[in-house]
């Protein structure tokens, strides 16, 4: 009997929590369904650019899954690898070919390199069968804009993982944090005085965010100068992007403590809010996603902040490189702070 009431008291109290009750069944669907939708995109097509090619081996290539685009020199084939608009081109150096890769993506050079010899594996094969005795194998010449053979997984990956984790963790601090200083009554104290609205949060942000602002360059330095990730740009830059992640997570963080009363409801909206956005960081290919669930990056810090990290530390990009995605999250920001602002209402108004 006393079991059986035990039993009761817990299923009583699942279901007067909506919210738990929600995670609990809710929060596994929509993940799975974003892994299938994110795992489930079709095969990545490289996309090379040509340059005063034979047309036999145009034709070959074009046997294979490829997205060619033809430039009329080099100069601009390596303005279009610049703008990211090919993954590489290939051009002849004399009689040597020649491909030049974009460098900062390894999946897409291993898609690029694999083309173009089985391209040219299958030129040598052919001929051969045409009665042409003696043929060498054809190995182009490679180089990278970016990066290099060198270049590792993790390298690759450092800057999306500075940015998702000190994202998270700025994140997951600050609503606890901010959640603890409404639970224990200090919030409302202070909305009995004659502070504003917009004071209290500008006064949190700065306070939390002096903290928050350490902790997340303390990440990227500790990724570059200790794990030697690649860093071909600014440092500066990297600690301005790192910081401008921490104010988008400390802001969202605050918002969404107003709608939970314990720690725990504050970390269960981690499935909700976090997850989905490193789906959608750099981690997973976003031009193999159907373009209906690709747009969903178009909305999340996260992928602002991870691309502007990579034109950094792997580009070698300069402040033009990242200048938009640091305007977007400086608005993503400045829309959080404002829904803080009128979250307080529902507290006082002022």
């Amino acid at each position: 009997m006393r079991i059986r009431a035990l039993v009761i008291r817990i299923i009583r109290q699942f279901l007067r929590d909506k919210r738990t009750l929600a995670l609990l069944i809710v929060a596994p669907l929509l993940v799975l369904s974003l892994m299938y939708l994110v795992f489930d995109g079709d095969d990545y097509v490289p996309k090379l650019g040509t340059v005063d090619l034979p047309d036999a081996v145009v034709q070959q290539l074009e046997k294979g899954s490829v997205d060619l685009h033809s430039y009329p020199n080099t100069a601009e084939a390596d303005a279009a690898l610049q703008a990211q608009d090919i993954d590489g081109y290939l051009s002849l150096d004399g009689t040597q070919p020649h491909l030049k890769l974009e460098g900062s993506e390894p999946s897409k050079n291993r898609a690029v390199q694999m083309l173009v010899a089985r391209t040219f594996s299958d030129l040598t094969s052919d001929r051969a069968q045409a009665g042409t005795a003696g043929m060498p194998k054809i190995e182009p010449k490679v180089d990278y804009l970016h990066g290099g053979e060198d270049m590792t997984t993790f390298d690759s990956l450092g800057p999306i993982f500075i940015g998702v984790f000190a994202f998270f963790f700025v994140f997951l601090i600050a609503g606890v944090s901010f959640l603890k200083e409404r639970t224990s009554g200090t919030l409302e104290r202070l909305l009995a005085t004659p502070i504003r609205r917009w004071e209290i949060v500008v006064g949190y942000m700065v306070g939390f965010g002096i903290f928050m602002g350490i902790q997340a360059v303390l990440i990227a330095t500790y990724c570059i100068h200790v794990l030697g990730l690649m860093m071909d740009g600014s440092l500066g830059l990297v600690l301005l992007v790192t910081l401008l992640l921490a104010a988008a997570a400390l802001s969202l963080g605050m918002l969404l403590s107003t709608l939970a009363n314990t720690e725990f409801q504050m970390i269960q909206f981690i499935p909700i809010v976090i997850v989905p956005q490193i789906f959608f960081s750099g981690l997973f290919d976003l031009d193999t996603m159907s373009p209906w669930i690709s747009w969903l990056s178009h909305i999340m810090p996260l992928t602002y902040g991870s691309e502007a990290l990579k034109n950094i530390m792997l580009r070698g990009e300069g402040w033009s490189g990242i200048a938009s995605d640091t305007y977007v999250l400086i608005g993503i920001s400045a829309v959080f702070i404002a829904a803080n602002v009128l979250a307080l209402r529902k507290y006082r108004k002022i």
